[in-house]
């Protein structure tokens, strides 16, 4: 067995699955939400502003609509603090210890293999001594690499998301926000180069 990696900031899961799997993995404080649960519970949601503010919490939640619910809403409610937001791919499947598959029939965090999850959460840069700088990487920018706004942008994105294992309904704005923490303003062209296929680069 592989010896668990530190990760500083303490990392925000759905639920206590989730929290098993990584703890296999990695050594952190792992906060778990309770799902939707989160919106009323005004304890653990002080927890994990508080980690945000001494920190920083890594935000890491199931690639269906309930997780990206979930994500926007913490994001909403912690305004101050550090926040690296983690995405996992949206992989189709249904985990071991469950009869049917997600109503999205997509794996949770649970369900990641290890490489995955850990590639996530390298390329966010939750193991860095100090935080990552961030780039800057805009929706304009996106839309002058035809990535919006163009014709077929939209079969371009699908295939830069799925070849950086990133959920498929992640938002322009979120694809911003993992982008800058990978590249910058400079380099964005050959990150993208590097990711898309010939025939889907503009």
């Amino acid at each position: 067995m592989k010896p668990r990696r530190k990760i500083t900031p303490a990392i925000v899961v759905e639920g206590k699955y989730d929290k098993i799997r990584l703890e296999s993995m990695v050594d952190a404080v792992i906060l778990v939400t309770g799902g939707f649960r989160i919106y009323h519970n005004t304890d653990q949601l002080a927890l994990i502003r508080y980690y945000a503010e001494t920190t920083g919490i890594v935000i890491l939640t199931d690639a269906d609509a309930a997780g990206f619910q979930i994500r926007s809403y913490l994001k909403s409610t912690i305004r101050t603090g550090t926040i690296y937001h983690v995405y996992i791919p949206g992989i189709h499947g249904k985990e071991h210890r469950k009869r049917l598959p997600s109503a999205e029939g997509l794996l949770g965090v649970e369900g990641m293999d290890s490489d995955t999850l850990m590639l996530a959460l390298e390329r966010a840069g939750v193991f860095d001594a100090e935080p990552r700088r961030r780039g800057d990487i805009t929706p304009v920018m996106l839309y002058e690499c035809g990535l919006t706004g163009a014709p077929d942008c939209t079969a371009r994105r699908a295939a830069l998301l799925q070849a950086m294992h990133l959920p498929p309904h992640l938002s322009v704005k979120g694809l911003c926000e993992v982008l800058s923490t990978m590249t910058d303003a400079e380099n964005l062209d050959a990150l993208l180069a590097e990711y898309l296929p010939e025939e889907v680069q503009p």
